[in-house]
């Protein structure tokens, strides 16, 4: 077996290596995500703790 025969997958390579991509941007997509909406959330109870010093 060669790498041409390998990466063809026996004619089927555009939904082997379709999966293996879309599973590896979900994947990435599961990691930056949170990591967004966290600082978004941070960033939200910092003010939100400022507004209520504020008040008192």
């Amino acid at each position: 077996m060669n790498w041409t025969e390998f990466f063809a997958m026996g004619g089927y390579s555009q939904y082997v290596w379709g999966s293996y991509g879309l599973a590896a941007l979900i994947l990435i997509l599961n990691l930056y995500l949170p990591l967004r909406r966290r600082k978004t959330v941070r960033r939200l109870l910092r003010e939100f703790l400022r507004l209520k010093e504020q008040t008192r």
